[in-house]
């Protein structure tokens, strides 16, 4: 017997209908799971608050996809609507997995789609998996997704999967740019209390394990609250120490007040390479002159090599596109939120059934496709639940167009991700 029930007294039923029991004395009849022909998709990323810019170019991306789905999607000879339906997580964890309860027990949603930091994807996944809805998930390294959430590598979960990169990899790319420097290969490492930082604390799975796997020292600076105006303990235990590398997880403001407060004190690494705070190029303009030379994580960027399965497009032409409508520059998790509307539709259209749980499930444990972030296959992840997207190392460098552009220096692990200049020391 199928451990997926296409049953409308699912457990997200009955929760739904015992909150009601308890919110009033008169329980009003609730609507059917199936609304018609209405596949109904949840959408949870933030579009404000201090991680806003991981949801900046969401209306771009939706503008396009629902664009290409204005006449529906034909599955097994049947035309289906898809209504995605959005919610802000305001950057809060707490917020995440409220909207992700009102999706699943107002909205009725057929699958849940999120993204955006492990302050969304966690919640709103554990929300999921409680309740047995379908759910993909992307932005935040698998590693977080997985084992933050006490994932059996043995068993993995029943309703939720995920794709993205992990810290094995954030650690080869950000070694394959260090190694074109000749450094004295201590790192200092700063995690920020989130979430993101909290989830790389861990003695075997963690960011410092793996460095020092590589060879590398690591000066440990601890977790630091986040949004601090004060970090002169943690640059003193760093330049005390002579390390030659910064690296962790910072919030782009956090990152702007660590830096400047190093320079002002006289502590200036030869490479700064920073998980999250490094990605948008506001968090760099913020550093005015110091900007350039950051170096970071890639994980999509207008030069990578993969088309839209839903458009055609380029990343090249996403961009651009992007760039043209808003007058603001691309940024990298605009790439994963195009690829995750590419796997939902590509799983509805290989259900045979998209109001049918169990179908929707089987359709997401055999996706194998490629998408405009490089291949998504759940079959072979590290981990259960999982599949692996490429990353590259880059480095910020003062732009034409733009007062910085994001340059490719490393590709070690995906050749076919053009380099675009070499690594440079900041000294």
């Amino acid at each position: 017997m199928s451990r997926y029930s296409k049953s409308l007294w699912t457990r997200r039923r009955v929760l739904g209908v015992s909150a009601a029991a308890l919110a009033a004395p008169v329980i009003a009849p609730r609507r059917a799971w199936a609304r018609g022909n209405e596949i109904r998709l949840g959408w949870v990323s933030p579009t404000t608050g201090p991680i806003a810019g991981f949801g900046q170019a969401d209306d771009y991306i939706m503008a396009g996809v629902q664009e290409v789905l204005k006449d529906g999607v034909e599955v097994n000879g049947t035309t289906y609507t898809v209504n995605f339906i959005r919610k802000d997580t305001q950057s809060s964890a707490n917020r995440a997995a409220e909207v992700a309860s009102q999706l699943i027990l107002e909205d009725e949603v057929h699958m849940m789609l999120s993204s955006s930091s492990a302050d969304t994807v966690l919640p709103v996944t554990d929300q999921c998996e409680l309740n047995e809805v379908p759910s993909v998930s992307t932005d935040t390294p698998w590693d977080a997704f997985f084992f933050a959430r006490g994932g059996d590598p043995a068993k993995g979960f029943d309703w939720t999967y995920h794709f993205f990169w992990g810290v094995d990899q954030i650690i080869d790319a950000y070694s394959a740019l260090w190694e074109q420097l000749d450094t004295n290969r201590k790192v200092g490492m700063l995690l920020s209390n989130d979430a993101d930082g909290v989830s790389q604390t861990d003695p075997v799975n963690g960011m410092a394990a793996k460095l020092r796997a590589k060879g590398y020292e690591v000066v440990d600076g601890g977790l630091f609250e986040p949004l601090s105006d004060d970090y002169s303990a943690q640059i003193a235990k760093m330049r005390d120490a002579g390390v030659d590398i910064i690296t962790g997880v910072f919030l782009p403001p956090d990152w702007t007040t660590f830096y400047l407060q190093s320079v002002q004190q006289g502590f200036t690494p030869k490479a700064t390479t920073v998980a999250k705070a490094l990605l948008f190029p506001a968090a760099v303009e913020g550093l005015g002159d110091h900007g350039a030379g950051m170096s970071t994580e890639v994980w999509w960027s207008p030069n990578h090599p993969y088309p839209s399965t839903l458009t055609g497009e380029s990343s090249m032409d996403i961009a651009t596109g992007y760039m043209a409508q808003s007058g603001n520059q691309w940024v990298q998790p605009m790439g994963y939120k195009h690829a995750l509307a590419e796997v939902a539709v590509d799983i509805l259209k290989r259900s045979g059934d998209p109001t049918d749980p169990g179908a929707l499930m089987e359709a997401i444990r055999t996706t194998d496709m490629t998408t405009l972030v490089g291949p998504v296959n759940f079959q072979t992840g590290a981990m259960p639940n999982t599949s692996q997207t490429p990353v590259v190392g880059g480095q910020w460098e003062k732009g034409s167009e733009w007062p910085f552009d994001l340059n490719v220096c490393e590709n070690e692990k995906y050749p076919e991700i053009e380099v675009q200049a070499p690594f440079r020391s900041l000294t």
